[in-house]
């Protein structure tokens, strides 16, 4: 079994902001591959589901961004799924809004959810990052994440969740390179090949 994990914030206040991007794109994967209603398990919300043949346990902890390896944890250890076998998927303020990037390991950049995760299960965790673009300042980017996306941003947003739905079993495989390529092309068909963050000029 797979672990697929995303990082938000519980309550219909946060839901819709870009620290939340991974809760939006683990929720799309569910609704294209028809996994079970989540239920609560783990301090969080759990659903099981098959894609590309393989089992996979998607998980968004409820447990508040800073303490999401408390979550991960129990799910993992529970199912006795290797750090090899967990997903994580969050937003990345050093990515251009719409990049996204997969890597295994390496640092958390200030990203207090990655932080708890590997300070629960260990750090060789593959991140999928979401790139949501960086407010350009410092002490701008507490507002900036805990703000909900613009409705300039909506389309985007939601073709960069499409299309990691549309391509999961790539993930499931280990295809990365495979992976960032489809995603590459979906954005680019749809024309968001270059989209500039909130605020920045054309």
């Amino acid at each position: 079994m797979l672990l697929f994990v995303g990082l938000g914030n519980p309550g219909r206040q946060y839901a819709r902001n870009r620290h939340n991007i991974g809760f939006m794109a683990v929720e799309a994967i569910a609704r294209r591959h028809g996994f079970a209603t989540a239920r609560a398990r783990f301090q969080g919300l759990a659903s099981e589901g098959n894609i590309g043949g393989e089992k996979v346990l998607l998980l968004e902890p409820q447990t508040y961004m800073n303490e999401s390896g408390r979550s991960v944890g129990e799910a993992a250890r529970f199912h006795k799924i290797p750090l090899s076998d967990i997903v994580v998927f969050h937003d990345e303020l050093d990515l251009a809004p719409a990049k996204c990037r997969i890597k295994v390991g390496g640092g958390v950049a200030g990203h207090n959810g990655l932080r708890s995760i590997t300070a629960h299960v260990g750090n060789d965790y593959k991140r999928v990052r979401m790139g949501i673009g960086h407010p350009g300042d410092k002490s701008l980017v507490h507002g900036y994440v805990l703000n909900d996306f613009a409705r300039s941003e909506e389309p985007w947003v939601e073709a960069l969740c499409d299309a990691l739905a549309d391509n999961a079993a790539l993930l499931v495989k280990g295809d990365d390179a495979g992976l960032q390529n489809k995603l590459h092309l979906a954005l680019e068909a749809k024309g968001f090949g270059a989209v500039k963050r909130v605020g920045e000029k054309e």
